[in-house]
């Protein structure tokens, strides 16, 4: 087990471009949090030093209940490490690919929070700028939580327009588009009037299967409503999904609008007093400042050994039956299943069957990277899979998401399992007598 500090690391539970995010518990505090691992390398050979620390500024400056609190930033000599408070619940998308679409109810509630915490952000002039379902996380209790600044902005001195392209298309605003610069706010809400359709109907508003005809329909704001949306829904929407920034709806006037203040609380947070931004400077500009300590047990060539702490992190409670029956837990971005197969073939077996479905497969020692394109040919996909010893002769593959769609990923997971069924083991269990066999749904 590896040691940060006063952080003990476990097990990988995200992966991107430039960053790991690890579970990890604050041995002093006993406080599960996500650990956020940059390598200093990649920062520097990216010119990436300005983006990382505005991004970790601006999480320090932003204190919401709906929004992903920053604890603490840490460096050692080759890594920057961001501790952010751990979130159980998965992603709000997950609710979405769970049950194809949510109650208007459910929705007005997930979108209350997310206006109320979009509303704060803008109030301490940051914009988010890349709003999907995929940056919305859910906590314990069922709270949406907004995450990922990594493409925030804050607005710089005299300059009232953001010029660059970002984001993810089918939520981009219509003048984010045009490349005329735009008002990010204005760009937030398109984004979250999105988001709102999404919950409601369980599809896009704008989709299609190239560039040119889905920039065409958004610049349009082309699209037709479910029969099941209300008439209220609908008006708010409309007002929402306005092409013309200028005219459309400000969150001062969503928030009075008549869909909206249905069951509308708003939330109540103490204002923090001034966010200190030194151990940020500290981090970036001295590096030769004082450096946690870094502890790495090797694992002699075996797939890594999972503890009991890690298997009661991963099964979310202290009920270790979600890591072998999926079927009362929620679709997460991380999917898993366990087989008595050697360890070694497990991974030749996986190599194989990926290569069969036209993946290039990178693998090193007990961990796989598995690349492709999404369905509709228009972005890159990447999944990481990682074999973990849970008992003598019991392995856990771990699967997760580290490029592309959420739901392209689920899809993909339903359909790499169906070509792995020879090594999945499918527990049997003894109710009232009879015997059951226990498939590992997904």
């Amino acid at each position: 087990m590896k040691k940060v500090g006063k952080y003990e690391v476990g097990r990988t539970i995200g992966e991107g471009t430039f960053a790991k995010v690890k579970f990890a518990r604050n041995l002093e505090t006993g406080e599960s949090v996500a650990m956020k691992v940059l390598a200093k390398t990649t920062i520097l050979q990216h010119r990436m030093v300005n983006q990382i620390k505005r991004e970790i500024s601006i999480m320090k400056i932003v204190r919401h209940p709906n929004i992903v609190r920053l604890h603490e930033v840490l460096a050692s000599r080759t890594r920057i490490y961001i501790i952010l408070e751990f979130i159980t619940g998965g992603e709000l998308f997950d609710e979405i690919a769970r049950k194809g679409k949510l109650h208007e109810s459910e929705s007005r509630k997930y979108f209350q929070q997310l206006i109320d915490a979009v509303d704060y952000c803008h109030s301490k002039g940051v914009y988010h700028r890349d709003l999907k379902p995929e940056n919305l996380l859910l906590d314990s209790r069922g709270n949406l939580k907004v995450s990922d600044f990594g493409l925030s902005a804050l607005p710089q001195q005299g300059v009232g327009l953001l010029h660059t392209t970002c984001g993810t298309p089918n939520y981009l605003a219509p003048e984010v588009l045009s490349h005329q610069g735009y008002d990010g706010s204005a760009a937030d809400i398109w984004s979250c009037g999105v988001i709102l359709f999404v919950l409601m109907a369980g599809y896009l508003p704008f989709d299609e299967t190239d560039l040119p005809g889905l920039y065409r329909k958004i610049n349009a704001a082309e699209f037709s409503y479910p029969s099941w949306f209300s008439e209220d829904a609908k008006s708010l929407i409309h007002r929402i999904l306005d092409p013309n920034p200028k005219t459309r709806i400000r969150i001062e006037e969503m928030k009075s609008h008549r869909w909206f203040r249905q069951n509308y609380v708003a939330v109540r947070h103490r204002e923090e007093e001034e966010v200190d931004l030194d151990d940020v400077n500290a981090v970036f500009n001295d590096i030769e400042d004082q450096y946690v300590s870094e502890h790495a047990e090797g694992n002699d060539g075996r797939p890594l050994l999972m503890n009991a702490f890690e298997m009661i992190t991963l099964s979310q409670g202290l009920n270790l039956s979600a890591l072998f029956d999926r079927r009362q837990d929620y679709v997460k971005r991380q999917t898993r299943f366990i087989s008595r197969e050697p360890a070694k073939s497990i991974t030749s077996t996986i190599e194989v069957v990926a290569e069969s479905m036209g993946l290039k497969v990178h693998s090193r020692n007990y961990k796989m990277r598995l690349e492709g394109v999404s369905e509709n040919k228009m972005s890159q996909f990447a999944v990481v899979l990682e074999v973990f010893e849970v008992a003598p002769s019991l392995f856990m593959v771990d699967i997760r998401k580290a490029a592309g769609d959420t739901l392209d990923y689920h899809k993909f997971c339903k359909k790499l399992c169906s070509k792995l069924e020879s090594i999945i083991w499918k527990p049997t269990v003894t109710t009232g007598g009879s015997t059951l066999a226990q498939t590992t749904t997904f």
